[in-house]
C-alpha cells in the first residue's frame, strides 16, 4: 500500500508525494538500499535491565545475512533463544533523548508484570542497516537542535520552536516519513509476523506495518497532536483526552482545511505510560514524602539530564540556589546527567563549592541500585551525582531514583506523565508546553517555569511550605485511583488482545 499518497483518507497533492519520493532517494544515496537484504536475528537476555524487567534483546549480527534465517517455530537463528510465540510481545523503539528509552522500559515493565515477555528492538542499534543510518543522522540532528535552542533565543523562536510544534504537525511530513520507512522496514524480515508490536516512535511502527506486522500498536508520547506521529496501519495509543480528540479529527494537520478524520478503531485512550513498579507503590512513596516533609528532614529533589544534554545552564543555577540549603541540611539533591558524564565535570567546574558535598555513583550498576533501595527507608544528605555509560543504566537510573525523591525537575517531555510531584523547567520544543499544561491540570507537576528566576521561585514554595507538596501527592493517589497512570499496562492489553483476535488495523 502506498502510504504517503493517502494518509487516513486524506489525499496529499502531487508535490508532496513528489517530495517524499525525494527523501527516501536521498537518503538511498546516502546510505544505500538494504530492502531485500535478509538479516537473521538473535535473541539474548539484555544484560543491564533483563531481570529488572524481563528484557530480551532482539539482535541483527553485525556482518551477516542469511536465507530463511528464522526457522518455521520461532527459533532465532544462531541463538538458542526462540521468541515466546505465545506470550512474546515485541517492544519495538528508538534512541532519540532518553524519552523513547523510558517509554520502552515502562512498556516492558507492564508485560512482564502481566506474565508477558517482553523482546527490546531497538531500530537506532543495527549500525549495518540503511535503518539505523537513517535514524542516527535524523537523531544527530535533533540533538544538536536541542543543544542550540537552550543557547540560542532567536534560533528556538524562528527554528527550533516552529519545527516542534507547527512543522511537525503537517501531514505532508508524514508522507515523507512514511516513504523513509520503507528502508527501514528490513530489520523486520525474521521477526515472525504474528508477533504483537508496541512501538515508542513512529518509525518502530511505521516500519512494522511495511515490513508486514500484523499486531502493530504506535504508543504516542507526547499530549500535542502532530503528523509526525501517526503510521496508518497500526494502533494508535493516546495518553490524554485532549490529544485524543486533536488526533481523531486530525486537528490542523493540513494548513486550514477540515481533515477527513482518523478511523474510531485506529484510536485508543489508555492513560499513562508508566512502569509497574512506580504505579504499584504510589501509595507509600507518597506516604513517605508526606511523613518527610512534615518532619522536616531534607527535601530530595532529583534533577535529570536529558538524552540531547541540554539545559545545563539551568541545572547549575538550580544547583547554585540549593547549595546553601544542602548544607543547612534542610536539601539534598540527586543528579543523573544520564551518560553525558561532561556535563557533571562541567557543573562541578562551574560549581567547585559541589565538591565537598557530593557522593558519585558513576558506573557501577549494582551500586546504584542499592543506592536507590536504602533510599526508600533511610536518610538522604548531601549531592548525590549518578553517571552511567550504557544507555539502559543511564535511563533507568532516573526511574530507580524517582521512589525515593520529593520533587523531579524536568522539561515537560515523557516525564511529565509520572506519578511523581514535579517541577516544570523550560521545555525544549514548543510540542512539550503540553505535557506541562496537562500535568499541572492533573495536579501532579507545577507549570512551565519560562526562566530561571520562576523556576527559584517555585523550589522557593517548596522548600517554604508543605501545601504544594501534599496537594500533588494528593492528587497522584486519587489520578492511581482514577486509573490515570495504567496506560502501559492497557497498551500490553491491546497489543496482546489484537493478536488473540486475529485483527490487524489496516
Amino acid at each position: 500500500m502506498e502510504r504517503s499518497k493517502v494518509i487516513f483518507g486524506n489525499e496529499m497533492k502531487n508535490s508532496v508525494y513528489r517530495k517524499a519520493v525525494k527523501s527516501k532517494q536521498k537518503y538511498i544515496r546516502k546510505f544505500g538500499d538494504d530492502s531485500q537484504t535478509d538479516y537473521p536475528v538473535e535473541i539474548r537476555k539484555n544484560e543491564h535491565i533483563g531481570d529488572l524487567l524481563g528484557v530480551y534483546d532482539v539482535c541483527l549480527p553485525e556482518g551477516k545475512t542469511a536465507a530463511g534465517a528464522t526457522k518455521a517455530d520461532g527459533m532465532a537463528a544462531d541463538s538458542g533463544e526462540a521468541f515466546d510465540l505465545e506470550k512474546g510481545v515485541i517492544v519495538g523503539n528508538i534512541r532519540m533523548g532518553f524519552g523513547h528509552y523510558r517509554i520502552s522500559m515502562a512498556m516492558a515493565s507492564a508485560a512482564k508484570s502481566m506474565g508477558y515477555t517482553p523482546y527490546w528492538m531497538d531500530l537506532n542499534s543495527y549500525r549495518q542497516t540503511t535503518c539505523t543510518k537513517c535514524i542516527s543522522a535524523q537523531n544527530d540532528l535533533y540533538s544538536l537542535g536541542s543543544r542550540i535552542s537552550g543557547k540560542s533565543r532567536l534560533f528556538n523562536k524562528l527554528v527550533w520552536e516552529p519545527m516542534n510544534y507547527e512543522g511537525f504537525r503537517k501531514l505532508s511530513y508524514n508522507a515523507s516519513d512514511q516513504k523513509n520507512a520503507e528502508l527501514m522496514a528490513a530489520v523486520y524480515r525474521n521477526v515472525p509476523k504474528d508477533m504483537p508490536v508496541i512501538a515508542t516512535h513512529v518509525w518502530p511502527a511505521q516500519a512494522a506495518i511495511h515490513a508486514g506486522m500484523k499486531h502493530v500498536v504506535n504508543a504516542i508520547p507526547d499530549n500535542w497532536p502532530m503528523a509526525l506521529h501517526l503510521s496508518e496501519g497500526s494502533l494508535h495509543t493516546i495518553q490524554t483526552y485532549q490529544s485524543y480528540l486533536g488526533y481523531r479529527i486530525l486537528n490542523g494537520m493540513n494548513k486550514k482545511k477540515i481533515c477527513n478524520p482518523m478511523p474510531e478503531d485506529a484510536l485508543v485512550y489508555t492513560g499513562h505510560y508508566v512502569d509497574h513498579e512506580l504505579v504499584s507503590h504510589i501509595e507509600e512513596d507518597c506516604a513517605a514524602r508526606i511523613s518527610r516533609k512534615k518532619n522536616k528532614e531534607p527535601m530530595r529533589f532529583l534533577l535529570t539530564i536529558g538524552g540531547a544534554g541540554a539545559q545545563k545552564e539551568i541545572f547549575a543555577a538550580i544547583i547554585k540556589y540549593l547549595i546553601p540549603k544542602i548544607r543547612a541540611k534542610k536539601a539534598a539533591l540527586y543528579v543523573n546527567v544520564g551518560d553525558y558524564r561532561n556535563v557533571w565535570e562541567e557543573l562541578k567546574k562551574e560549581l567547585p563549592e559541589m565538591g565537598a558535598l557530593s557522593t558519585e555513583h558513576f558506573d557501577d550498576w549494582e551500586k546504584t541500585q542499592q543506592f536507590a533501595e536504602q533510599a526508600l527507608t533511610g536518610s538522604v544528605e548531601g549531592i548525590h551525582g549518578f553517571y552511567h555509560a550504557n544507555i539502559f543504566e543511564a535511563v533507568y537510573c532516573t526511574n530507580l531514583l524517582m521512589r525515593s525523591c520529593d520533587v523531579l525537575v524536568t522539561k515537560p517531555s515523557e516525564l511529565s506523565f509520572y506519578p511523581v510531584p514535579k517541577l516544570f523547567i523550560k521545555r525544549v520544543g514548543g510540542h512539550e508546553r503540553w505535557g506541562a499544561i496537562h500535568s499541572a491540570e492533573m495536579g501532579d507537576g507545577t507549570l512551565e517555569s519560562s526562566d530561571i528566576p520562576h523556576t527559584i521561585q517555585m523550589l522557593k514554595l517548596f522548600l517554604q511550605e508543605e501545601t504544594l507538596l501534599n496537594q500533588m501527592c494528593d492528587c497522584i493517589c486519587r489520578n492511581k485511583t482514577a486509573g490515570l497512570y495504567d496506560g502501559a499496562y492497557k497498551a500490553v492489553e491491546l497489543a496482546m488482545r489484537s493478536k488473540k483476535g486475529g485483527n490487524s488495523h489496516e
